[in-house]
């Protein structure tokens, strides 16, 4: 019997993804996002509750703590931002909501739902989301890459506090097609430039990132914890010309 999964950024392309496949595995789910109609169309189509909120609202930790249940085996949270800009035009408020939606928003979901984590009989799981940008330096990315070290250094530091009764592990995707991303997918000789510099030459699709933190979240991962984990085509350790 599987148990319920939270999910933040449910209604967006790399949490759907999660959610349809923990779905078509039988877990029950809780799905949080901010658009509201796509929110309760996937919902629907997986018939699952789903609490309407913004990350940037305190307020909604509380609400999801309330709506979610009194027992999760697990806590994804696929939010986040890409704020690409010149060190010079980066302002202290893009620094801060990078950081508050990344990192500040993923303590948050963990801490409100730790109560729901330890009722479960079993080892319970949290899958945390950094990137390649806190792994390998990019231009343009100072806010972002800051923000998602961040959240590679939460995650290490609640795995070590929460083991044994809760893992907690990252996974750190290179550049994925999801709506978040269209902003720079748009340019399409773009996208294929940067599809190239991976040694698997093509950019991720939800379902590669799904695919881990669906395994993360189960029982075949009961012994893995404390890990920031890359789904980038080999992008961040590989080169394979020159």
């Amino acid at each position: 019997m599987h148990g319920k999964i939270l999910i933040y950024g449910g209604s967006g392309g790399i949490g759907s993804a999660i959610a349809r496949k923990l779905h078509e595995k039988g877990y029950a789910l809780h799905l949080v996002g901010r658009d509201p109609d796509r929110l309760a169309s996937i919902a629907q189509e997986l018939e699952t509750t789903f609490t309407v909120g913004d990350v940037e609202d305190d307020a909604t930790f509380a609400q999801v703590a309330a709506e979610a249940g009194d027992v999760l085996s697990g806590l994804v949270y696929a939010v986040g931002t890409i704020n690409l800009r010149a060190l010079p035009r980066l302002t202290e408020t893009d620094f801060t909501r990078d950081f508050r939606v990344n990192a500040l928003g993923a303590a948050r979901a963990v801490q409100t739902a730790l109560p729901a984590l330890k009722k479960n009989t079993t080892t319970s799981s949290v899958v945390l989301f950094s990137s390649i940008a806190a792994i390998q330096g990019f231009a343009l990315h100072a806010s972002i890459g800051m923000a998602k070290a961040a959240v590679s250094g939460l995650a290490l530091s609640l795995a070590a506090e929460l083991a044994p009764k809760i893992r907690v592990n990252a996974i750190a995707p290179s550049l994925t097609r999801t709506g978040l991303a269209d902003g720079i997918l748009s340019n399409d000789q773009m996208a294929a430039s940067i599809a190239k510099a991976h040694p698997i030459p093509r950019l991720g699709e939800p379902t590669d990132i799904a695919s881990l933190a669906v395994f993360l979240l189960g029982a075949d991962a009961d012994w893995i914890t404390g890990q920031v984990m890359s789904v980038d085509g080999g992008r961040s350790t590989l080169r394979t010309v020159g």
